[in-house]
């Protein structure tokens, strides 16, 4: 098992995931998952592990979905709008293991990452397994983008600029929304942000072996977010399920993935973006060495900087196999240069 160096200020990070997500299993039940995603974070020394306040505010909206309706967050800053005018959107599938999903928690992180990429973005609570099997997520995500697209013209969103991004499962479900666009001649998407993706819900990978105690994410959690979620083992074979067992990866747009060194999830992004290019879609995965999953939301955490940068170039339109793994000063740096 591999040794893992965590400091100070990552166990205050860990404890604080920890209460957000349970560690065991065994002890879930309804009403603890219940608790756990209605939580709120009222005390500033958690805030200020998490990512920093932004001016973006918040909207709420009821989009109906197939035999329901759930409720997207939208998270805007009305003074960029007017200084831009069309910005990009982003549709942002939540992680949680398709079992979780705090929107208090994520509304901190989506706000700030909308301020970092000059975006708006549209945070989906779908609906949640074990209650929802599969594929209900997945096409409450997908109900959702054309719900959103129709809406674009109200919000002073570009219609030529719509993202569909998560992480963890919410990558998961980021990736199959996009195949599904494709396959069901939904809205054009622009790219495809997935944070630490799972691709393969069979866990057979070599990090999966490697990283299968790692303190964020550990093999025991994966395999009952799984079980949660399938209707019937074989479920995990669908493309809807495990899109890198897709055996069709072409036509599909372009691709960031970033992953952590440090997470069992680590080789499924990049088996990905291998498929995804192999297929003629371009795609671009990134490892951020000495990081753990989901390390995107919290301020402190190695990486983040990092993966904020590579988003917002993302974002801005730069081509996806031109972007790095690089802070902003860095980038600055570099085209001081050219």
């Amino acid at each position: 098992m591999p040794e893992y160096k965590i400091t100070g200020k990552m166990k205050r990070i860990i404890e604080l995931s920890s209460r957000l997500q349970a560690r065991e299993p065994d002890s879930l039940t309804d009403d603890l998952i219940d608790n756990i995603n209605s939580m709120t974070i009222t005390k500033r020394s958690e805030k200020r592990q998490l990512c920093f306040s932004s001016r973006s505010s918040v909207s709420t909206f009821v989009i109906p979905v197939t035999e329901g309706a759930v409720t997207g967050y939208y998270f805007s800053n009305p003074k960029l709008s007017e200084l831009t005018g069309l910005v990009p959107l982003i549709i942002f599938c939540h992680g949680g293991g398709w079992v979780f999903g705090n929107m208090d928690f994520y509304s901190i992180f989506l706000k700030h990452l909308a301020e970092v990429t000059e975006s708006a973005i549209l945070l989906i609570d779908y609906r949640l397994s074990p209650k929802y099997k599969f594929p209900t997520a997945a096409e409450d995500c997908y109900d959702a983008l054309l719900w959103a697209y129709e809406g674009a013209k109200y919000w002073k969103v570009d219609p030529d600029r719509i993202f569909i991004a998560g992480d963890s499962a919410g990558g998961n479900l980021a990736a199959v929304t996009a195949m599904l666009a494709r396959d069901r001649k939904g809205p054009q998407l622009a790219g495809q942000l997935l944070f630490y993706p799972i691709t393969d819900c069979r866990l057979r990978t070599q990090s999966m072996l490697n990283y299968k105690d790692s303190p964020m994410l550990n093999e025991k959690m994966l395999s009952f977010y799984v079980k949660n979620y399938a209707r019937e083992p074989k479920d995990i074979l669908s493309p809807m399920f495990s899109p890198l067992l897709a055996t069709d990866l072409s036509r599909l747009p372009p691709a960031l993935i970033i992953t952590a060194e440090l997470d069992p999830l680590a080789d499924d992004g990049k088996l990905y973006a291998d498929a995804l290019n192999e297929a003629g879609s371009k795609a671009n995965a990134l490892m951020m060495k000495g990081a753990y999953h989901g390390f995107m939301p919290f301020r402190n955490a190695t990486g983040r900087l990092q993966g904020e940068c590579a988003a917002r170039q993302f974002i801005a339109g730069r081509p996806v196999e031109n972007i790095q793994l690089i802070t902003e000063k860095e980038l600055k740096r570099q085209k001081q240069k050219l």
